[in-house]
């Protein structure tokens, strides 16, 4: 008597496992991820000021520091709390790596507070900080990467 077969019924016992289920299934989800992931990366909403200033092109994926409207400061996208903000970015590798970053300022954000940002990481040893703007209200403009020296002018 061998396996798969049962003579006397007339009935065969598949041995092989269906597989196209979960292959559907698995579409399925890598769909959904496809669709999600874009929406999951968007970052802190803020209200950017408006200047006109030439594109600095990225070769890579920058540290991104935002503050919003309320004065909450995020590091990509974790909140952080001001007075740990020095000790987090001494402890940031890409920070430490790149010695730069991005600051993403809302534009209500009193002027003091970016200030303490910056010093904040000019503390933690950040060398250079872009300031992102929005594009929208003259030609091409976005982010600036200047020197410490050079943003405070």
């Amino acid at each position: 008597m061998g396996m798969g077969s049962n003579k006397g019924s007339g009935r065969v016992t598949m041995s092989e496992i269906n597989v196209t289920p979960m292959v559907d299934v698995m579409l399925v989800l890598l769909i959904i991820f496809m669709v999600t992931a874009p929406l999951i990366q968007q970052g802190v909403k803020v209200n950017l000021p408006e200047a006109r200033a030439a594109a600095v092109e990225a070769s890579d994926k920058k540290l991104v520091l935002s503050i919003d409207a309320q004065r909450r400061v995020y590091l990509g996208e974790a909140e952080v709390l001001m007075a740990e903000l020095e000790k987090k970015l001494a402890t940031n590798a890409k920070a430490q790596a790149d010695k730069e970053l991005y600051l993403h300022a809302d534009r209500d954000v009193p002027y003091g507070v970016v200030v303490d940002v910056m010093a904040a990481a000019q503390r933690a040893g950040i060398t250079n900080v872009g300031m992102i703007t929005d594009p929208s209200a003259g030609g091409r403009a976005s982010a600036s990467s200047k020197g410490k020296k050079e943003a405070r002018r």
